[in-house]
Formats: structure tokens, C-alpha cells, sequence
């Protein structure tokens, strides 16, 4: 008498094929979720920290032109210089127990990077001046602080309140002397654009001048 043999338990190989085939779909699937969330969490992150170095930027911005010096702390002079991707203002320092003075401060675009740079107060118009100079030419050496970065456009307007309209910034450079001729209407306003890369508009701010 012949004995059934027993059969045999386990996986075939094309039972083992197809698990496999599947296993291998659903870590496809898995993997492209993480990538994207991943690529997600990365933008969000890059987005956020334009728009914190942005809030940064307009704030101090903000700051230092509702402080800019009046014409009366400025004989034959002007308070502020904007032409090209620099932007310069003279702007007024109050601390406890000390005079009022005033100090140079510098914005400017290079390589895409808004930094700020400030000088020493000072109540010397001789020191003041040279420093200012030094600004408008670019060889001061006051030390930077950089703002934001992955700017590819930096453009400024200024409001003249007797020509009750905006005059494109460097205009009152080329109708004047760098010393400020009296010619040129006194400022009272400032807008400030700044393109940042990948944003399809650019972000926009007005500032009023000696607003504290």
C-alpha cells in the first residue's frame, strides 16, 4: 500500500513575486509622500524666514525715517539720499542723559543681500559731513548688518510735499548737489519696494519721514 505523501505548506514564487511587486509599490508611494512633504516643510520654511527677514527689514526701516533729521538740525542740507540700491538718511539719536545727535544710516543692495549699516552719533557737522560722503561714495567702513537676502530688485520713490506727487528715487541727486541744494522740495515721504526671488509680485511699503 503506497502512502499519500503529505503536502507540502508555504509560498509559491509567484505568490512571493506579486507580495514583493506589492511591497515595492507601496514604498514608491510612501516615499514620493515623504518627498513632498519634505519639499513642503522646506519652502514653507524658506517663505517664512523671507517674510521675518521682510518684517525686520520694514520695521527698521520704518524706525529710522520717522527719526530723520528735520531741516532745522540740517542747514543747506538734506536728510536723505535714495539713487540706485542705496538708500541714506541722517537720522536723529535720543538716549537718556545725552544731547540730541544725529547719525548716518546706509542701505544697500549687493548681490541680492539688503544690509544696514550705521555710523557713530555725532554733533560735529564736519565729522557728520565726512561721513556722509563717505557713504554717498561708498568707501565707509561702518560696520553691516544684513536684512534679507534673494533680492533682485530694490526701488524707492520719494513724496516731495510741495510738488504734492512721487518723484522717482535718484531724480533730486541729479536736479542738485550732493549737499543737498535747497532747490530740491523737502521730502515727507518714502516708499520702499523690494522683488524677492520666487514671489511674482513685490512687496511694498510707505514710510512717513519724521513721524516720531
Amino acid at each position: 500500500m503506497i502512502k499519500a505523501r503529505p503536502s507540502s505548506s508555504g509560498f509559491t514564487l509567484i505568490e512571493l513575486l506579486v507580495a514583493i511587486t506589492i511591497l515595492a509599490i507601496i514604498a514608491v508611494l510612501g516615499w514620493r509622500g515623504l518627498d513632498s512633504i519634505v519639499r513642503a516643510r522646506v519652502s514653507l520654511t524658506t517663505e517664512l524666514e523671507q517674510t521675518r527677514g521682510i518684517q525686520i527689514s520694514f520695521a527698521q526701516l520704518e524706525n529710522d525715517s520717522a527719526h530723520i533729521a528735520g531741516d532745522f538740525l540740517l542747514p543747506g542740507r538734506t536728510s536723505l539720499y535714495a539713487s540706485g540700491q542705496n538708500l541714506i538718511m541722517i537720522r536723529i539719536v535720543n538716549e537718556d542723559l545725552q544731547p540730541t545727535r544725529l547719525q548716518v544710516v546706509a542701505y544697500r543692495v549687493v548681490e541680492g543681500v539688503l544690509s544696514r549699516r550705521e555710523s557713530e552719533a555725532t554733533r560735529d557737522m564736519r565729522v557728520l559731513d565726512s561721513i556722509l560722503q563717505s557713504a554717498l561714495s561708498g568707501t565707509d567702513n561702518m560696520p553691516a548688518v544684513n536684512l534679507q537676502s534673494n533680492i533682485i530688485a530694490f526701488e524707492m520713490r520719494t513724496w516731495n510735499s510741495s510738488e504734492n506727487n512721487w518723484r522717482v528715487a535718484g531724480s533730486d541727486l541729479a536736479s542738485g548737489n550732493q549737499q543737498g541744494a535747497k532747490a530740491v522740495p523737502p521730502k515727507t515721504g518714502l516708499e520702499v519696494s523690494l522683488q524677492l526671488q520666487g514671489r511674482e509680485h513685490p512687496l511694498l511699503k510707505v514710510f512717513l519721514l519724521g513721524a516720531a
